[in-house]
């Protein structure tokens, strides 16, 4: 197969997944993620193509996959994977900035559900500064800052060490 062919293909593949994912078919697009970079794989490494990149467009998509169908551990590893390529490049195109949106979000999830409620938090926060950046350029923004906003609430009114729970040194002895 050609490069260029493989590489139509494996985007292809993210595109179908990232459809069955607002569909509600989690399962079925883990499975498109994964084909599209094994197809990326076959490419020829005398051909230039960002791997990297690709892998991290793809790992957000499988942390998004993986966060819906309950499976915390495995939305966490892949978030963090799409991560170390996106806080690399900083700022990024639309569609970019919209996986990186994605995998900071699932990671932030993936904390909450596995007991790391204060690193969630703090990610959940940057999560919502990134969206209130991003004013018209997404689609979703609106749910998915509700969402963000939701679980910062939820995750401030459980944690243990509340600041809003907290009374001052001075209200113990009046």
């Amino acid at each position: 197969m050609k490069p260029l062919k493989q590489v139509a293909q494996a985007y292809m593949s993210v595109s179908k997944g990232e459809a069955l994912l607002q569909e509600g078919k989690p399962e079925q697009a883990l499975q498109e993620y994964r084909h599209a970079m094994e197809v990326t794989r076959t490419i020829p490494s005398e051909e230039v193509f960002d791997h990297d990149g690709f892998d991290a467009l793809c790992n957000a998509g499988l942390a998004d996959a993986f966060r819906l169908l309950g499976r915390h551990q495995e939305s966490l590893e892949a978030a963090e994977q799409a991560l170390g390529y996106f806080s690399r490049r900083g700022e990024l195109h639309e569609d970019e900035g919209r996986q990186w949106i994605t995998a900071v979000i699932c990671r932030a999830a993936a904390l909450g559900r596995t007991s790391r409620q204060a690193d969630a938090l703090k990610v959940f926060e940057m999560a919502e500064e990134m969206l209130e950046e991003k004013k018209g350029e997404m689609a979703d923004r609106e749910e998915r800052l509700e969402m963000v906003r939701s679980s910062i609430a939820t995750l401030r009114s459980s944690m243990p060490g509340n600041r809003e729970n907290r009374k001052a040194w001075w209200e113990f002895w009046s």
